[in-house]
């Protein structure tokens, strides 16, 4: 998430760097809040439950 969170979003200013010029930053800050926001929320649902984390593990180990 610290790749696309500003204002260090690294991977934002790659984008910037590829698009076109009418592109502004902060269409592209804008833009990626949305992937930040379900980011935050699949790491809320690994925290409350685990299981959703080790159950692939367990699932291949035994």
């Amino acid at each position: 998430m610290a790749f696309l969170s500003p204002p260090f979003g690294y991977s934002l200013f790659y984008l910037k760097s590829v698009t076109p010029p009418q592109i502004s930053m902060a269409m592209i800050f804008r833009s990626a809040v949305p992937f930040l926001g379900l980011q935050a929320f699949g790491v809320f649902l690994c925290i409350l439950f685990p299981g959703i984390v080790l159950w692939l593990p367990r699932l291949v180990y035994g």
